[in-house]
């Protein structure tokens, strides 16, 4: 009876550890999704940023087409540090500051892409491109419609 109790209770911890186990590599996979799409945005807030004074010293020169990539530019930046923000703390608020960052980002991708000879522009494009698939993929990830 001893040995039927005893091995019951080593079936018992040997389940709940490789329960635990899994658990613990679901979570780890989970934060490893929030850590990609903040890094992610982070790289994509530099760049924009970086564009953003780029073309501020094109529309300076009188050069009038970057005048709306000033602002997308501006724009983009601020939200994709907000949700790098977010998604670095595994936030709730994630998944929609995702769905606006890839929103936000799309945008200001298709008005740099206008300008496939400059290589800020197209750097900053590349950029939008991958911060949007980051945050759609956290997104699809996180189960949020």
């Amino acid at each position: 009876m001893r040995m039927n109790i005893f091995t019951g209770l080593l079936v018992a911890v040997a389940t709940l550890t490789m329960v635990a186990g899994t658990a613990r590599a679901a979570e780890h996979e989970h934060a490893k999704h929030f850590a990609d799409c903040a890094k992610a945005c982070a790289a994509c807030q530099l760049e924009c940023d970086m564009c953003f004074k780029h073309c501020l010293t094109l529309l300076a020169d009188g050069k009038k087409d970057h005048a709306k990539t000033v602002q997308t530019c501006a724009d983009c930046a601020e939200c994709c540090k907000a949700c790098a923000t977010l998604c670095a703390r595994s936030s709730p608020y994630s998944a929609a500051a995702c769905d606006t960052c890839a929103k936000c980002c799309d945008d200001c991708a298709t008005a740099c892409e206008k300008f496939p000879d400059d290589k800020h522009m197209a750097g900053c494009a590349k950029s939008c491109r991958d911060c949007a698939k980051a945050c759609r993929d956290l997104v699809k990830m996180i189960g949020v419609k």
